[in-house]
């Protein structure tokens, strides 16, 4: 972007006080005409600021099932009829009026392919588009007060040098004597090919236009494809149709092409970006200036896709660049200040149009260069976003603009060196539906963001008005009468001279008298002319002293004053460099802080997740010990009912062997207080086995002993649903302890329907121990139910029931003891060779399988 070089701490002003004067960006919107009348459309122009479109027949339908209609607002919506010259009027026509007061502007069309974007800045033949009447209401403003050419010149820094009428002259007769001069002539005629463009009827003009200034137009002409940035205004051997590029997408090496070269941008001492080495033609007409455009048009990049027969692949940017500058003193001469240059710029932007390849049906470079399109709107609409978020919720975001060299060119724009218009183009046809929805979108995002106001030039100290009074002062003063016209007259009147007789005497004394009278007052006005002159001369030599006292007095206050302007001079680039540090530490400071604020929010969004686990983690630590709280009562419980169980046995065994001591010291008092006999003889083997198997059948040793009845062994856990699974297989015992389980199923065969019913499993196991013995298991377990719906059973708990025969153990008697009376043998066995034995193994438990628990038969209540 160009700027003008009056002063470089423009930008310092725009920063501080003018801030709060802010513009929002103007959006306009105009409507295509249909290519057929036929064709269905989905735009339609509610009013003047407001736009509704349809979804056309064929999309989607919105959730309610009824077609979506949406509406959209712009600065100001120009139908189907709007003609260029109202468009003008309302959009570009304030924007040359602040180019020629020295403030900067940006004109860009966007739009889909084929929406008339082209069309709306260049124009058609018999009605020229924007451009041309740019460029035609400038050269009416300045025509009369233009420069000569070459008084201005260009340089490469984004600035102008200003140069003397005999420089200028030379380097005119220099360019002249060149074979094919650059620049283009006034005198040469007009291509009927865009004559009818540049034809504009209407007559429109600038308000308000210095005339103490001096002004010069300079063009240059641009094109950014793919991403990098060509000058169409160089002189360059180039065939715009058939360019000579390979597959790879570089040039051919050729010996009579040379490939164009690509352009740079750069930042200028006043922080405005330009494109560096790019061709600036100064013009003197509005023919001149079309021509210049209309030669750089024809290298532009054009193809024929789908959708358009010729469709621009590249951005172009058209710069109309015034300069200006102000006379001198005396209103004749351009004053020899550089600093007193002034210099505007307008760019007009034709945007590539915005295209969907799947509708293009583009192949190759025709699908690369709008892969590249896309990609450089795209990042457009992200600046235009993020600059809306930093002003709608005070962020202080990176705006991308070096992701595309299109927003890095207008960048300064946005920062407030100018005003900035978009025309949105649509076209109506429902083909475009989906794209120009997109457009409306980014439409409407621009016109949230808001440009700062640019600041007015500085007035030059000069005295207004110059140029007319100094023409005024040299040109003839009325209908007062010369001086030689009063001298002759104040002399007499001469008498007649003609002589109408020889003897006239009275003629000629007359005449010599009438002379001589004249003689004397010329001596006496040459005499009176001389006393004058010698008293003007007096006067004027006074005058002169005077004027030269003066002068000297003036010299001497001037030469104060540079001493004075020579210091502020050095004071201010005191400044400035001290200015440019303290701009330079702020965007360090500014960059220093984003990334604290990032840190920060980093920090913050960490601080938070561990937060998170923290919470989860004391959440997870309450349940732990919530759970383990009630493992441990449960645990607690358990081992308690342990106890007390083995508190219980261990007291039902104590009384068991207290009984046993009993019934032995019972005995022991029968033996011991039965009368003594004679030791009888010892009876054969035969009767040993038979009264042992007497022995075996009899009832209890203890006398009047009542009979014991057949009781069942209460099992373990017996409150709970029980399954009894006793095969068919199974020998019925006689024991005295039998296992018994209230409320239970007894099945001969484990089912399914039967475990559903209960939560505890028996099975009763026989088999034959080593002694010739049956011994019964009784094998518990819990029942569960599976994910599949069936159940399964754990085997928790095993006892086991065994009986002996008294035959099998020895007998304890006394050799000394008599036998008894009624045939019985004096021989006693004690109880527990009587008793049917219960041995009971705990799986788990500590208890071997050699621990015999000797339990004592309760006795039913009668």
């Amino acid at each position: 972007m160009f700027r003008r070089t009056k002063t470089p701490r423009k930008l310092l002003v725009k920063k501080g006080s003018q801030t709060s004067l802010k513009d929002p960006v103007g959006v306009y919107c105009r409507v295509r005409p249909l290519s057929l009348p036929d064709q269905e459309c989905c735009i339609e122009v509610i009013n003047n600021t407001t736009v509704q479109l349809h979804t056309p027949e064929g999309y989607r339908l919105n959730r309610n099932g009824d077609y979506k209609e949406t509406q959209y607002s712009f600065k100001q919506v120009f139908g189907t009829h709007t003609t260029q010259k109202e468009l003008f009027d309302a959009v570009a026509n304030a924007l040359v009026d602040d180019l020629i007061h020295g403030k900067n502007g940006l004109l860009f069309t966007y739009g889909v392919t084929g929406s008339g974007k082209t069309h709306t800045m260049t124009g058609s033949p018999g009605e020229g588009g924007l451009l041309p009447r740019c460029l035609d209401m400038i050269f009416n403003s300045i025509g009369t007060l233009q420069a000569k050419r070459y008084v201005f010149k260009s340089n490469d820094r984004n600035s102008m040098d200003i140069q003397c009428e005999v420089d200028a002259l030379l380097e005119r007769q220099k360019r002249e004597a060149m074979p094919n001069p650059k620049t283009p002539s006034s005198k040469r005629q007009v291509d009927p090919e865009f004559a009818d463009m540049i034809n504009v009827q209407e007559f429109c003009k600038a308000e308000e236009v210095d005339e103490d200034s001096v002004y010069g137009v300079f063009v240059s002409y641009i094109e950014i494809y793919n991403n990098y940035i060509y000058d169409l205004l160089e002189e360059v051997p180039f065939d715009p149709i058939k360019p000579k590029w390979n597959s790879c997408s570089t040039p051919m090496r050729s010996a009579d092409f040379v490939p164009p070269q690509s352009k740079l941008l750069r930042e200028d001492k006043n922080h405005n970006m330009y494109v560096a080495g790019c061709t600036e033609v100064e013009v003197k007409s509005t023919e001149e200036a079309f021509e210049v455009f209309w030669r750089g048009q024809k290298k532009r990049r054009i193809a024929n896709t789908h959708l358009n027969r010729e469709s621009s692949r590249s951005h172009s940017v058209f710069n109309i660049k015034l300069v200006q500058a102000p006379l001198d003193a005396d209103g004749d001469n351009v004053l020899q200040e550089k600093e007193q240059i002034t210099i505007s710029q307008l760019s007009l932007v034709d945007l590539a149009g915005s295209e969907r390849t799947n509708r293009t049906k583009a192949e190759g470079n025709r699908l690369r260069e709008a892969g590249n399109i896309n990609q450089s709107l795209m990042t457009l609409r992200t600046c235009m976003e993020v600059l809306r978020e930093n002003q709608m919720y005070g962020t202080n975001k990176m705006v991308p603009y070096r992701d595309s060299k299109l927003t890095h060119l207008f960048k300064n724009y946005f920062d407030g060196e100018g005003k900035v218009r978009m025309i949105v183009c649509v076209n109506p046809k429902a083909e475009d539906y989906e794209e120009s929805l997109q457009v409306m979108r980014f439409a409407e995002v621009t016109q949230e963001v808001e440009v700062a106001r640019p600041v007015d030039k500085a007035i030059c100290g000069l005295t207004p008005g110059r140029r007319f009074r100094n023409q005024v002062r040299g040109g003839p003063v009325g209908d007062e009468p010369l001086v030689t016209e009063v001298v002759l007259q104040s002399f007499p009147p001469l008498p007649s001279c003609e002589l109408l007789d020889v003897n006239d005497e009275q003629t000629l004394p007359r005449l010599i008298e009438a002379l001589e009278k004249r003689h004397q007052l010329r001596q006496m006005m040459v005499e009176e002319f001389h006393k004058q002159s010698i008293t003007f001369k007096a006067l004027l030599q006074e005058f002169d002293n005077a004027v030269l006292n003066k002068e000297n007095y003036v010299q001497g206050k001037l030469n104060e004053k540079e001493k004075v302007i020579s210091g502020q001079k050095l004071e201010i680039e005191r400044l400035e460099k001290k200015n440019r540090t303290l701009e330079y530490k702020i965007e360090i400071l500014e960059k220093t802080t984003t990334i604290y604020e990032e840190d920060k929010r980093t920090l913050q969004q960490e601080l938070e997740a561990q937060n998170q686990k923290l919470q989860r983690q004391f959440s997870d630590k309450r349940r732990l010990e919530a759970r383990l709280q009630g493992m441990v009562t449960e645990t607690t419980m358990k081992w308690e009912k342990e106890c007390e169980r083995r508190v219980a046995a261990k007291q039902l065994e104590m009384q068991n062997k207290l009984w046993v001591k009993d019934e032995k010291l019972k005995q022991l008092k029968a033996i011991v207080t039965e009368p003594k006999a004679d030791k009888p003889e010892r009876p054969s083997r035969e009767r040993d086995r038979e009264k042992v198997t007497q022995r075996a059948v009899s009832p209890s040793p203890v006398p009047n002993a009542p009979p014991l009845r057949l009781r069942h062994r209460r099992s373990r856990s017996a409150g709970d649903r029980w399954v009894d699974h006793k095969p068919a297989s199974n020998v019925q015992t006689e024991t005295v302890m039998q296992p018994h389980v209230p409320h239970a199923i007894t099945v001969s065969v484990a089912n399914e329907k039967a475990l559903a019913k209960c939560e505890k499993y028996m099975l009763t196991h026989q088999e034959l121990a080593s002694d010739g013995e049956i011994e019964t298991k009784l094998i518990k377990g819990d029942v569960y139910k599976t994910r599949g719906g069936g159940q399964s059973v754990q085997f928790t708990d095993i006892e086991t029931l065994k009986q002996e025969s008294p035959t099998g153990r020895k007998r304890r008697s006394s050799t000394a003891a008599p036998a008894q009376p009624d045939g019985a043998e004096s021989e006693w066995t004690d109880v527990e060779t009587r008793c049917s034995v219960a041995v009971e193994m705990r799986a788990g438990s500590q208890l071997g399988p050699g621990y015999q628990h000797h339990a004592q038969p309760k006795r039913k209540k009668p």
